[in-house]
């Protein structure tokens, strides 16, 4: 096991004991790598996917690759080692996400799937790790600076008149209770606000101002109901970040261990189409029209009916008196959620029947954008 230690030029607080004191010189954040030294690309020849091995992230994550069609099997649920039928020789390793991180950064894992506010903290900038799909859409979070509601903060409601504030000195700082030690200094020196002293905090960081051991804090907020609940409130200018699931990846990896890039590739592949499928449906009419047309100009003079590309318009051969005939055009085409009712009377008012419906699974497009991307950052 090797410690890397990187400084950071705040002061913090840090615990002791049951106790938290004040550390006037510069304190280090340690950033432990777990496996090989300098996070080189070791010689082993299985891929290594992480995923978080607790909560709602690490269901979510499953029931994601699921819909995906690529179901992560366990022998027995308390082994952190499973695999992915579809993937072959992958290793699916169940981490908690600080280390997926870290092991991404050692070379002991290739790819990950953790949110954007780990990747942030742990990854603190670092080249070699890429993010291939920063937006899985579940996860969704903020990372934010709150204060109370009461007291000196009822009138302050943005992070400027929060440093503004004639209380925090050099020997009175403002006292912040964070997980966040790398974001939240790095943000308050980003935004030019001196006078910070962190503290690190585990649980229910809700309760440190009423408590007084903090007079803000910095942490994940989702409905922000939490908050409120605590006479907490966010401020203008005090989100660090937004984070969601995202699939992540080592650069070393991608470009010097065999299979990674081609395993990312169809990984991203199945992600972009599900989720690009997700809330879509498909329409099918059957229409009356002299010719294609003339069907298709109809079903585009209606804003809710021009589906991803257009319609797809295909003439329903009838036999009648012993000739085949086309008399009818059957209609297809893709409709948000959201504008499914109203693009079903809209297709009724133009002469549509037969109206049938059903879910789109993926949309796959020519080539996945996110690819492009991906290939783009590795120079290739």
């Amino acid at each position: 096991m090797l410690t890397m230690i990187s400084p950071i030029r705040f002061p913090l607080y840090v615990k002791s004991g049951t106790h938290c004191c004040f550390a006037s010189a510069s304190i280090s954040e340690p950033q432990v790598l777990n496996g090989n030294p300098g996070g080189t690309v070791s010689s082993r020849q299985e891929i290594r996917l992480g995923l978080p091995s607790k909560g709602r992230m690490a269901s979510d994550t499953l029931e994601l690759l699921k819909d995906c069609q690529l179901s992560v099997k366990q022998v027995n649920p308390r082994q952190y080692v499973a695999h992915i039928p579809q993937l072959s020789n992958l290793e699916v390793w169940f981490q908690r996400p600080k280390d997926v991180v870290r092991k991404l950064l050692s070379g002991d894992l290739d790819l990950g799937i953790v949110g954007l506010d780990i990747v942030s903290e742990f990854g603190q900038g670092s080249e070699d790790l890429i993010i291939v799909h920063e937006a899985l859409d579940y996860g969704d979070c903020r990372l934010s600076i709150a204060i109370p509601q009461y007291g000196i903060f009822e009138n302050v409601n943005s992070l400027e008149e929060l440093a503004k504030m004639p209380q925090w000195t050099e020997e009175k700082p403002l006292r912040v209770a964070t997980g966040f030690t790398y974001l939240g200094p790095k943000f308050m020196k980003d935004n030019g606000i001196k006078h910070v002293a962190f503290s690190t905090a585990d649980g229910a960081l809700e309760a440190a101002p009423a408590m007084g051991i903090a007079d803000a804090i910095l942490d994940l907020v989702s409905s922000g109901t939490t908050l409120k609940e605590n006479n907490l409130k966010e401020i203008e200018g005090g989100t660090v970040l937004e984070s969601q699931a995202a699939l992540v990846a080592s650069r070393k990896s991608l470009i010097s261990r065999t299979g990674v890039l081609e395993t990312t590739h169809e990984m991203l592949e199945r992600l972009e189409a599900h989720l690009r499928a997700m809330g879509q449906f498909t329409v099918t009419a059957n229409m009356r029209g002299s010719s294609a047309e003339e069907v298709a100009e109809r079903i585009l003079s209606q804003p809710s009916l021009a589906g991803l590309q257009g319609p797809t318009v295909s003439p329903v051969f009838c036999k009648r008196d012993g000739k085949v005939s086309a008399d009818y055009y059957a209609i297809v085409i893709c409709v948000p959620k959201k504008a499914l009712y109203k693009s079903i009377q809209q297709l009724r008012a133009i002469g549509g029947s037969g109206v049938l419906i059903s879910p789109l699974t993926y949309i796959f497009d020519e080539e996945t954008p996110r690819w492009r991307q991906l290939l783009s950052k590795l120079g290739l």
